[in-house]
């Protein structure tokens, strides 16, 4: 594959700052750990690995914006801006769980230009370029085929910042559990997003998300030939937080169970550049979104 100047300077920091993630990965005991707020933790790797990403990122390219997790956003209407996630995983990471990635996704106006997502223990790294397809450590990577849920592997998320949709997000998970062959609940959604596209995994549903866990997956999915979309099965996932990513085969069908589920967001859209820095005015929101029911799904979800 060959690299955008962009990504090129992406890859880079990313290597970078996976080995500095890496040094505390094997010293945990040097590791300074807060709770930002209940179930969501931050930890001295994080803050020390997304300087690194912002540095080196606003070296290379000074006018673009940053949207970054744990220091807030500086971001402006028409602006490239890099969307990053130095730890997605942090719970894993602190438990000595080798399962987390260091997410950068390329944005201009909400859409996406490229992506990465490194999972530095394994030395995997994931890359897409709107047009260009995904691909893992230099080779091309694929959705799978599976054409029924019936055998599916899918991945999911709990929704343990949102416990007041417990409810209506076990009725999904109980309808696909049923008719799928297993559910992976891995704790990393941006790396379950690249299994998606890699094929390891058929698909994947989460709510309640930030734009940093998966905006490099969304692309990643899309350039490996899969389906991405929110709960009512529009391209709102960067604004609800929410996601559905399948093959084309199997979107359809999870969409409608998802549907039937109630599990779907009615509340506003929120912008995509939260905490921001430097102030403009928010794109409004273009009406109500549809919602799908199994009889009388009829849209096409985004690829």
């Amino acid at each position: 594959m060959n690299l955008s100047p962009t990504l090129n300077v992406a890859v880079s920091a990313a290597r970078e700052a996976g080995n500095r993630v890496l040094r505390y990965f094997d010293n945990r005991h040097r590791l300074r750990i807060h709770e930002k707020q209940p179930n969501d933790l931050v930890t001295n790797a994080d803050t020390e690995a997304e300087q690194i990403l912002v540095q080196s990122l606003s070296r290379a390219y000074p006018d673009y914006g940053i949207i970054a997790e744990e220091g807030g956003s500086r971001t402006q209407p028409g602006q490239h801006a890099w969307v990053i996630d130095p730890i997605d995983g942090t719970t894993n990471f602190v438990r000595g769980i080798p399962h987390f990635a260091i997410t950068i996704a390329l944005v201009l106006d909400d859409e996406i230009q490229s992506a990465l997502i490194y999972q530095p223990v394994l030395q995997e790294l994931f890359l897409a370029e709107k047009g260009r397809g995904a691909f893992l450590n230099n080779h091309r990577i694929r959705i799978s085929d599976q054409e029924t849920l019936e055998g599916a592997v899918l991945a999911t998320g709990f929704p343990h910042r949102s416990k007041e949709h417990l409810k209506p997000y076990l009725s999904s998970f109980e309808s696909l559990f049923t008719l799928s062959g297993g559910i992976r609940r891995a704790g990393s959604a941006a790396l379950d997003l690249a299994y998606v596209a890699a094929g390891r995994y058929d698909g994947f549903w989460e709510m309640k998300l930030a734009p940093w866990d998966i905006a490099a997956g969304i692309l990643m999915v899309r350039e490996a030939g899969g389906y991405t979309s929110d709960f009512a099965g529009g391209r709102e996932s960067l604004r609800s937080g929410n996601i559905l990513a399948a093959n084309p085969h199997i979107h359809p069908t999870m969409l409608s169970h998802i549907a039937d589920s109630g599990l779907i967001d009615l509340e506003p859209v929120k912008p995509l550049r939260t905490k921001t820095v430097r102030t403009g005015s928010n794109r409004p929101d273009t009406g109500p979104r549809k919602i799908l029911r199994r009889k009388t799904q009829k849209s096409t979800p985004s690829k």
